[in-house]
C-alpha cells in the first residue's frame, strides 16, 4: 500500500512539472490563434481583391479589350511569309520552276524534256501582303462595336463590385448581430437560472406548487437550445463572411466594430431614382450593350457593299535552301469585289441583328423599371426600419420594468410563475427584436445604395 501511495504521489508530481513546463507554451499557441480583428472597410477591400467573382469579371474586361484590339488589327495590312521545299518530275511543275529559277534554257523545249522531265526541286521565299482598303466602313464599325462592348464589360466589372460590397457588408453586420443574440441568449439563460431558482426556494418553503419548479426547469431547457443555436448561427455567420471575401471558411478573422445604433444619411425618393437610372452600372451597361448592337445592325447594312482590296507578293525561287543561283518576282494590284447574289443570307443577317435591337431595347426598359420598383422597395424598407427602431428602443426598457416588477411580485406572493415567465420571455423579445432591427437597418441601407447605384467602399453604411 505505502509503496503504491508513493507511485501515484511520484506522478502526481511528474504530471504537475509537465504542465508548468509545458503550460506557458499552450497559452502562447492559444494566443496565436486568436482572430484577427477587422473592420467592414478592411473585409471590404480583401473582398475586392479576392472574391473569384470579381477575378472573373475583370478577365471579362481583359478579355473585351483583346478584342477592341483583334478589331483594329483588320483596320492595318496583313502581311505573310512562307518558305516552301517542293521536288517532283510533275512537267507542269518542272517547267515553272524552271521559268522561276530563270534557268530555263533552250534544250529545254525537247519534247521528251517536256513531257518526260526528270526530278526537279525547288525552294521558294514568299512574302505577302493584303490590305483592305475600304469595305463600306464595315471594319471600322466592328471597332466601334468592341469599343461599345468593352464599356458594358467595364460596368459590369463595376456593378460586381458593388455586389460584392453590398455581400461583404451583408455578412459582416450579420456576425455582429449573431454576437448580439449569443449575449441575449446567455442574459435569458442566467435570468432562467435566477427564476428556477426562485422557484425551487418557493417550492420547498411551501409557498407554491411544484409546478411552478417544472415550469421554470423547461423554460430552462428551452433557454438552454436558444442559446447552442446562437453558438451554431455564429459559427455560421463567421463563415459565410470569410466566403463573401473571397477567403476559405477556416479563414480566422473577427469584427472589430460592435453593433450599435447611428443614424445614416436620408434622400429623398425621387433623387434616388434618378441616380438609380443615370447611374447604375447595370443600366449603362445595357445602354453601352445596345450601342453595340446599333454597329451590328450597320455592319450588316455595310455587307451590301462594295470591298476594295489591294494585294502585293514577292517570291524567290532558288534550286537549294541556301545557295542562291535563281530568280525572284513580284506581283500587286487592286481588286474591287461586289456580291451580286448570295441566296438572301446579307438580308436574313440584317434582319437578325434588328430583331436583336428591338430586344436589347425592350431589355432596356424593363431593366430601367425594375431599377425604380428596387429603390422603392429598399427606400420603404428603410424607412420603415428607422421607424421601428424608435418603437423598439422604448419598448426594451418598458419590458426590463416589467421583468423587475413581476421578479418582485412572484417573490411576494402577488403573481403567479406564468406571469414572471410571460415577462422574461417579452424581455428577451425585445431585446432580440431590438437588435434586428438595427442589423436590418444597416443592411437595408445597404441594400437602397446598392439598387440606387451608389454603394461603395466609401458608403457611410461601410465607413463610419
Amino acid at each position: 500500500m505505502r509503496y503504491g501511495s508513493d507511485s501515484r504521489f511520484t506522478a502526481i508530481i511528474a504530471v504537475g512539472l509537465l504542465i508548468a513546463f509545458f503550460a506557458p507554451g499552450l497559452v502562447f499557441g492559444q494566443q496565436l490563434q486568436q482572430p484577427s480583428p477587422i473592420t467592414l472597410r478592411q473585409a471590404v477591400d480583401i473582398a475586392l481583391e479576392k472574391n473569384p467573382q470579381r477575378k472573373m469579371a475583370l478577365a471579362e474586361t481583359r478579355a473585351a479589350s483583346a478584342g477592341v484590339k483583334q478589331a483594329r488589327s483588320f483596320l492595318y495590312p496583313h502581311v505573310t511569309f512562307s518558305e516552301t521545299a517542293t521536288a517532283g518530275d510533275d512537267p507542269v511543275f518542272v517547267f515553272g520552276s524552271k521559268l522561276r529559277q530563270q534557268r530555263f534554257g533552250a534544250s529545254d523545249f525537247a519534247l521528251n524534256v517536256l513531257n518526260t522531265p526528270g526530278p526537279f526541286g525547288n525552294f521558294s521565299t514568299r512574302f505577302g501582303g493584303t490590305w483592305n482598303l475600304f469595305d463600306s466602313l464595315a471594319s471600322w464599325r466592328s471597332v466601334n462595336r468592341a469599343e461599345r462592348e468593352k464599356d458594358a464589360t467595364d460596368r459590369q466589372l463595376e456593378r460586381t463590385g458593388q455586389e460584392i460590397v453590398f455581400r461583404v457588408a451583408d455578412s459582416y453586420y450579420a456576425v455582429l448581430l449573431a454576437r448580439k443574440q449569443l449575449e441575449v441568449s446567455e442574459q435569458a439563460m442566467q435570468t432562467a437560472e435566477a427564476i428556477l431558482e426562485r422557484s425551487k426556494n418557493r417550492v420547498e418553503s411551501g409557498v407554491v406548487v411544484e409546478s411552478d419548479s417544472l415550469s421554470a426547469q423547461l423554460r430552462l431547457a428551452t433557454r438552454k437550445q436558444e442559446l447552442i443555436r446562437s453558438q451554431n448561427n455564429l459559427a455560421l455567420a463567421h463563415a459565410q463572411l470569410s466566403v463573401a471575401m473571397g477567403l476559405s471558411t477556416s479563414s480566422d478573422f473577427e469584427p472589430s466594430d460592435a453593433l450599435a445604433e447611428r443614424n445614416l444619411p436620408a434622400t429623398p425618393l425621387e433623387e434616388l431614382e434618378k441616380r438609380a437610372i443615370e447611374q447604375r452600372p447595370d443600366l449603362k451597361r445595357i445602354r453601352s450593350e445596345e450601342a453595340a448592337q446599333q454597329e451590328s445592325v450597320s455592319i450588316a447594312k455595310s455587307s451590301f457593299g462594295p470591298r476594295v482590296n489591294a494585294f502585293a507578293g514577292w517570291e524567290a525561287d532558288n534550286p537549294t535552301l541556301i545557295a542562291g543561283g535563281g530568280g525572284n518576282n513580284w506581283l500587286a494590284g487592286i481588286e474591287v469585289q461586289v456580291d451580286l447574289f448570295e441566296g438572301g443570307a446579307k438580308r436574313a443577317q440584317l434582319s437578325h441583328e434588328r430583331a436583336m435591337q428591338e430586344k436589347v431595347a425592350a431589355l432596356k426598359e424593363m431593366a430601367m423599371d425594375a431599377a425604380r420598383l428596387e429603390v422603392r422597395r429598399a427606400y420603404y424598407d428603410v424607412d420603415a426600419t428607422r421607424q421601428q427602431l424608435e418603437a423598439s428602443r422604448a419598448s426594451i426598457a418598458e419590458s426590463q420594468e416589467s421583468l423587475r416588477i413581476n421578479q418582485d411580485r412572484y417573490e411576494a406572493g402577488l403573481s403567479t410563475v406564468t406571469d414572471l415567465l410571460a415577462a422574461e420571455e417579452a424581455a428577451r423579445r425585445t431585446q432580440a427584436d431590438y437588435w434586428e432591427t438595427v442589423c436590418r437597418y444597416y443592411t437595408g441601407y445597404a441594400a437602397l445604395e446598392l439598387a440606387s447605384g451608389t454603394l461603395n467602399p466609401q458608403s457611410p453604411v461601410v465607413t463610419p
